[in-house]
């Protein structure tokens, strides 16, 4: 990953206060383990907060990473090759911005190039960029696709996003095993319904027994 200090962060990122330091955010977790009547000094709990707080860098490492930088190096021998990229079932983690639980799912991506392509695995690198935050995923699918549609100007993008979200399954209503699916097409996978059939059965096309 392309990690950058905070002086030049994302432009997409919102402006927060100071980030607190370390021993102010492991402070933070004694209090939430009092809170949830418990105690921090325990044997089992007394380095819990130092291992929560590694534990969000690794999370949140998303807000460090310009998705647009990952995508500055494309490639125009293609020998004319203008058909569509498709990246299926890339592994998706993110976070519930409403309770800070997981969203774990499935990311599918396509483009038509136009002129250029892009290395495959920085595809996989954008959606990591944006899935390490706090997210909805709606907002996580549309970035993902404007952020592919701005910076490789292609003939077209689609971002199908398929995920469960704990903050159903293991809270409120508790309903395991329902996935919601989201989708953003851009180009002419939004206006050519023969490119939008390609794409849909591509998605539903035979898997390799790795992939399952």
């Amino acid at each position: 990953m392309n990690i950058v200090t905070p002086r030049s962060a994302p432009a997409d990122v919102q402006r927060t206060p100071a980030r607190p330091s370390r021993e102010e955010a492991e402070a933070a977790v004694r209090t939430l383990l009092r809170w949830a009547c418990d105690d921090p000094e325990r044997e089992g709990l007394r380095d819990t907060p130092a291992r929560v707080v590694r534990s969000y860098e690794e999370f949140f490492a998303g807000y460090h990473v310009d998705p647009v930088a990952l995508l500055e190096r494309t490639f125009s021998e293609t020998d004319g090759y203008d058909e569509m990229v498709l990246l299926r079932d890339i592994r998706l983690e993110s976070y519930c911005e409403h309770h800070m639980v997981p969203i774990v799912g499935r990311a599918h991506v396509a483009y038509l190039p136009h002129r250029r392509v892009v290395g495959i695995s920085k595809l996989a690198r954008v959606i990591e960029a944006y899935s390490k935050r706090l997210q909805i995923q709606e907002k996580l699918t549309a970035q993902i696709a404007n952020t592919l549609n701005d910076v490789l100007q292609p003939r077209g993008v689609a971002v199908v996003i398929e995920a469960s979200h704990q903050c159903m399954t293991t809270r409120g209503v508790h309903k395991p095993g329902v996935s919601m699916v989201t989708s953003r097409m851009l180009g002419a996978f939004r206006d050519d319904p023969t490119t939008r059939r390609e794409f849909l059965s591509m998605l539903r096309g035979p898997r390799s027994e790795a992939m399952d």
